[in-house]
Parts: C-alpha cells; sequence; structure tokens
C-alpha cells in the first residue's frame, strides 16, 4: 500500500510504500477510494491536538471497499462499501458510552489521530465504526459526509429548531448544513472570513438568505448560530446575533481561546455549547435524511500524493466546499 504519513508535527506529509493491514479481532481492511481532507487534519498536522500517534496517516473521512475481515466480522461484508469517520472505537463500558454519549467516551481511538487513518490506499478500521453506504455514489462525493456532514448535523440538533440559523465559517460542513436546513423549510444566514466574497457567492448560490462577513452584523436576529471557523472571537459575535433564548454551537474539535466578554451578551437565557465527535446513532440519522434532501457536496480532487497541497490550500482558505483525496 501507499500512504502519506506524519513523522513530525509541523513538516509535511511525506509517501511511503507499507504492506497492506492486516484486520484484527471485529476489524475490517478496506481498499479506500477517497478520503476527504478536514480541518482536524490540520489541526493534528499543526499541533492543534496534543499527542497523536506518530509516524501517522491522517484522514477521516474515508470510503472504501471491504477487502477482508478479522476474526468476529461476518465475510458478507466483504465487497461492501463503508464510510470511516473520526470516532473509531470506544471503550463500550464507561459511563458515557452505557448512557447512550460514547462521543464523550473516556478512552476513544480517533481515526487520523490516534490510529491510522485515510491518506492512504489502504486501511484497518473497527467493523462496528464502518458505516455501510450507497455502493452506486461517487465515493468522492460521499466522503466529505463522514466528517463535515456528521459534525455538521450534530451541530445543527444542538442548535435545535429555529427558523434563522447563522453559520459562522462556510466551509465543508456548512456547505452541507445549509442544504439540510434549505430543504428543512430554514433560512440560512452565513458568515464569511472578511473579504471572501467567493464563500459568500457560494453560500447565496446554495440558498442563503444572505451572506456577509463575520464581522458584519446580522441583518436579522438569529435564532441559533454554528460556528464552524476556528475563532474563539466568533462567541461573542454570534451572542450578539442571536435573539433571547438563542444558541450558538460551536462545531468544531478545536478553536482559539474565547475572549473576554462582558455578561450581557450572555444574558436573556442565550447559552453557548460545544459538539464533540459523533455517535453511531448520529449516523444512522443523518445518512437517510442527506439522501432525502438531496446533498450535493462541492468536491476538488487532489491525489493522494498531493495531500501536502489540498492542506495547504485549506489552510488559506483556497476551498469552496471540500477537499478530496482520490488513491
Amino acid at each position: 500500500m501507499q500512504a502519506m504519513i506524519l513523522e513530525r508535527i509541523g513538516t509535511p506529509l511525506r509517501l511511503v510504500e507499507r504492506a497492506n493491514p492486516v484486520p484484527g479481532t471485529g476489524q475490517l481492511m478496506l481498499r479506500i477510494e477517497a478520503c476527504a481532507v478536514c480541518r482536524t487534519d490540520l489541526h493534528v498536522c499543526d499541533g492543534d491536538l496534543p499527542n497523536p500517534k506518530l509516524p501517522l496517516v491522517p484522514g477521516h473521512e474515508i470510503v472504501g471497499i471491504v477487502e477482508a475481515v478479522g476474526e468476529g466480522v461476518a465475510s458478507s461484508r466483504i465487497g461492501q462499501r463503508v464510510g470511516v469517520p473520526w470516532l473509531g472505537h470506544t471503550c463500550g463500558c464507561c459511563s458515557f458510552c452505557r448512557t447512550g454519549d460514547e462521543n464523550l467516551c473516556d478512552e476513544p481511538q480517533f481515526t487520523g489521530y490516534t490510529r491510522d487513518g485515510g491518506f492512504a490506499t489502504h486501511v484497518v478500521a473497527d467493523a462496528d465504526y464502518a458505516f455501510a453506504l450507497d455502493g452506486e455514489t461517487d465515493p468522492v462525493a460521499l466522503a466529505p459526509l463522514l466528517c463535515a456532514g456528521l459534525i455538521g448535523w450534530r451541530s445543527l440538533k444542538k442548535a435545535g429548531d429555529g427558523a434563522r440559523i447563522g453559520l459562522y465559517g462556510f466551509g465543508a460542513a456548512a456547505h452541507i448544513i445549509a442544504q439540510i436546513c434549505r430543504w428543512q423549510g430554514r433560512q440560512v444566514y452565513a458568515f464569511s472570513r472578511t473579504g471572501d466574497q467567493a464563500a459568500q457567492r457560494f453560500a447565496l448560490s446554495l440558498g442563503a438568505s444572505w451572506a456577509g462577513s463575520s464581522d458584519e452584523p446580522s441583518p436579522v436576529m438569529l435564532d441559533a448560530a454554528i460556528i464552524f471557523a476556528p475563532v474563539g472571537e466568533l462567541v461573542p459575535a454570534a451572542l450578539k446575533a442571536v435573539r433571547k433564548g438563542g444558541r450558538v454551537v460551536c462545531g468544531g474539535i478545536h478553536m482559539s481561546d474565547l475572549p473576554a466578554m462582558p455578561y450581557a451578551l450572555i444574558w436573556g437565557e442565550r447559552s453557548v455549547v460545544s459538539v464533540a465527535n459523533l455517535t453511531r446513532m448520529d449516523a444512522e440519522e443523518f445518512f437517510p435524511i442527506a439522501r432525502q434532501a438531496g446533498i450535493r457536496t462541492h468536491t476538488i480532487v487532489y491525489p493522494l500524493t498531493e495531500a501536502n497541497t489540498a492542506l495547504g490550500d485549506l489552510r488559506a482558505g483556497r476551498l469552496s466546499g471540500a477537499a478530496v483525496l482520490k488513491p
């Protein structure tokens, strides 16, 4: 197999040749068809997330075909198309796992962070965390759903049922959730980095009612706001934009520090909540909804060997939609 590996934080990934991985008990091995590139991959490679497995194959939005299974996994899964997300394993016995909050597991493992991920031609994954996917759909189109879609969906659930939703940071996750919101009959207000008119035009093309810069005031009072950009300064801006009783959801795994802010911003029963990881139930809910809503992911394809270019384009804000690596 080929893999792009991170050997040291802050250095470019390096292409290596390895033997194909062998699935252990409860695992499967898949030939990767596509792997989307997520901002979390940047956080891992840049050292924003501590103690990654090194050397590491990043990537956690994986679509592939099962080629081998380990003990305890039905052979009928061979040939199945599956998706492998960020949450790759949970202990199953901590208080969070026992109460259905497996995304908060005390001893989790994460794909492309604490175990090798999808910037490769093959990968091993826990069978219980590999979701069956449509065998007829373009795998490149499916890949962003495995994190941008799932985390976006969990964030939208946390935001509640309000009619006016603000999305701060209009990238891979926001472009999927904007489509879900429009399908649900909600109004979307998109906030991009200052001067990013391409992102604003992109949001409007997907049905947003308004698009502008994150340093502009919202044209209406929002029922809720979701922050996908990893920028702590956006929290007080979003609180200013939501009505009394509204909620601000922080949808990223990493965010810069929140600034000091007056209590008046949160008074009026406004709330701020974070989203951590995902659950298998999120996937069971989301994939049928994505089909019903007719979600179209906007992707830019890079060869596997151009993973560093894809990461650089994401870091520089040059992408609309999602970057996807294709072996």
